[in-house]
């Protein structure tokens, strides 16, 4: 008998889910129609920024593995026990998780000269 409720139950609360999702949407939209605002412009706001962003994270993290794999072989040669494996994992994640977010923060730098630039135009 549980066997069947549950896969009942499921896919009645992920209709529910849906159909609520999909009626707040609604009620928003008509909202925003009622006090004369277009609801598609609001959505569809420009992110002119966001394939460098993405494209430098993806080169810092290309950076970081090369480095940490030269790191790692340059520190446990080319012999590694078991215990040794566990740090250049330590040691590729680290260097993951730096090389990235120096990506995101050059992309930064990068936007914000370029808002400078642009304000005083």
């Amino acid at each position: 008998m549980t066997g069947i409720l549950v896969p009942i139950s499921l896919f009645l609360g992920a209709f529910a889910m849906v159909f609520g999702i999909r009626y707040l949407s609604n009620k928003e939209k008509m909202a925003m129609i009622e006090r004369g605002i277009d609801p598609g412009v609001s959505r569809s706001t420009p992110k002119p920024f966001l394939s460098l962003k993405f494209g430098l994270l993806l080169v810092g993290l290309g950076i970081g593995l090369l480095v940490a794999l030269f790191t790692v072989r340059s520190t446990f040669g080319s012999d590694m026990t078991h215990t040794e494996e566990g740090q250049a994992v330590a040691i590729y994640f680290g260097c993951i998780g730096i090389f990235g977010g120096i990506g995101l923060i050059v992309s930064y730098v990068i936007e914000k000269k370029w808002l400078d630039k642009e304000s005083l135009k």
